[in-house]
């Protein structure tokens, strides 16, 4: 049996979920991302002893920080799973998926990058433009 969960979600493996900082999860925030789940071992059994408390404590942190500033704290969570409960992660990435969906698009979204390129160091400066006048 196939499971599947939305397209939409993005897989980013890592070694445990304590070396998910903050950072990171604002970042994916920053570069447009609608919501963001962080699925960690069960509590108690993490190969690397408290780093599932650690990510814990963080996306409670994170969530936080998104409500103050008008993103909504509910578009990031955690689930703790184990590898073998494959059903419960679809299951959690659908409910997940569902619950951005209503939430609806990411309110700080992507910005656009400038245009021209970052100066190089020792590069001379370009001349400054003069104002003109009707």
């Amino acid at each position: 049996m196939r499971l599947g969960y939305p397209e939409s979600v993005k897989i980013i493996r890592v070694p445990c979920t304590g070396k998910v900082d903050a950072l990171h999860l604002l970042r994916c925030f920053e570069r447009g991302a609608d919501g963001v789940l962080v699925v960690g071992c069960r509590e108690g059994d993490c190969h690397y002893q408290s780093g599932n408390f650690r990510a814990r404590k963080r996306v409670e942190e994170v969530g936080r920080l998104l409500e103050r500033i008008g993103v909504g704290g509910d578009r990031v969570r955690m689930v703790n799973l184990s590898s073998s409960d494959a059903p419960l992660f679809v299951r959690a990435a659908r409910e997940f998926h569902e619950a951005i969906l209503a939430a609806g698009p990411n309110p700080v979204g992507r910005r656009p990058r400038p245009q021209t390129a970052p100066a190089r160091p020792g590069a001379p400066k370009p001349p400054p433009q003069e104002a003109t006048r009707p």
